[in-house]
């Protein structure tokens, strides 16, 4: 009897296998919840990502002082204050630094940004303040809570390695990349309809981040947003590639400029919000990718009842997947479809698709 020995487990693989990683919104949703009981959290994910924005935005939304503190340009005597002596005490004592917040009826965030890129010194200088909330004669007051995030060792940033009782101090969040998230939020901030097409076109272009390349330029949801202000800064025609490039490399922006030109077989969008067009013979994915974002975007600056009805009956005859795809969009952004009267027609007609 022949017996064959096991293949060796691949360690690496099985570690990456077992992490546990969020998207965006979920990572919100418990932050949100974790800021009231003052439990220090540290979110993990590769550069340019949006750690910092999701923060900031949490900070907006429950109304508090957002502090973006970075580590890494801070020497170990920035945190802890400078040494003097006081002469009617004859003591020693630390100079607190004046950019932490001294406001004891306060209530905000403290952001320690790039936290395991700063050196050890500064870095034990931090495990005091986040251990006991206070080094050497500062307090945080009551009302603050305290984040942190960071670059992933296997990112080729310049990081140290984080010491085990400072890991320890903190409720821990890997970040990924998420194109739902991503669009929700594009849609809100009032990214160009083409971005957002061209990434629901082609997902993989969202984040193109490879750790073992030395492209200097890479997709990411931060470099996209550069895009889109570049797209909008009016730059000559004949530079626009080598700039979106500079942003996002070669690869994602020949791919976005291609979008761009499918973009102009677009039929009218306000003839389609008029009701004067009710279709529209189209084919290519691309074409018809774009158009659904248009139509999104269109209905935001204008929802009102006809327009909607419109919009409805003209889906009708687009591709399930697509008119599938332009409601839900619809809906996230907070357009009533359902009280169309063109809504009950719809849903008969994708029944089949949405069941």
């Amino acid at each position: 009897m022949v017996t064959t020995s096991p293949e060796p487990i691949d360690e690496a693989l099985l570690c990456e296998k077992e992490k546990e990683y969020m998207k965006a919104s979920d990572i919100t949703k418990v932050i949100d919840k974790l800021i009231d009981r003052k439990l220090p959290v540290f979110v993990w994910g590769a550069p340019g990502i949006g750690k910092s924005s999701i923060v900031k935005q949490i900070a907006e939304k429950k109304n508090l002082e957002f502090l973006d503190l970075r580590l890494s340009l801070l020497d170990p005597t920035d945190l802890k204050g400078i040494p003097f002596f006081n002469a009617e005490t004859k003591e020693g004592v630390w100079a607190k630094p004046s950019f932490l917040p001294g406001d004891t009826d306060s209530r905000g965030i403290l952001f320690l940004d790039e936290i395991n890129t700063a050196p050890p010194a500064v870095q034990a200088s931090a495990y005091q303040l986040i251990l006991d909330r206070k080094v050497g004669e500062y307090e945080l007051p009551e009302g603050w809570s305290i984040i942190a995030a960071g670059n992933r060792e296997n990112d080729r940033g310049v990081v140290y390695k984080m010491p085990p009782p400072l890991a320890n101090r903190f409720v821990h969040f890997e970040m990924e990349v998420n194109f739902d998230d991503w669009k929700a939020w594009a849609y809100r901030s009032g990214i160009d309809h083409s971005i957002i097409g061209y990434l629901a076109y082609d997902k993989s272009m969202l984040f193109t981040f490879d750790p073992t390349s030395n492209e200097k330029a890479f997709a990411t949801p931060r470099s996209w947003e550069y895009v889109d202000s570049i797209v909008k800064s009016e730059i000559d025609s004949d530079l626009i590639l080598d700039s979106i490039s500079g942003a996002v490399g070669r690869e994602a922006a020949v791919g976005y400029s291609s979008f761009v030109k499918v973009m102009q077989q677009l039929p009218d969008l306000a003839a389609i919000l008029d009701g004067t067009m009710d279709r529209f013979a189209e084919e290519d994915p691309r074409v018809l990718m774009a158009l659904a974002i248009g139509l999104v975007n269109a209905l935001r600056e204008r929802p009102d009842d006809d327009a909607i009805e419109n919009v409805l009956d003209f889906s009708q005859h687009l591709p399930g997947e697509f008119a599938i795809m332009l409601v839900k969009d619809l809906q996230q952004n907070g357009i009533d479809v359902e009280a169309s009267a063109a809504w009950s027609d719809w849903v008969r007609k994708f029944a089949y698709l949405l069941g």
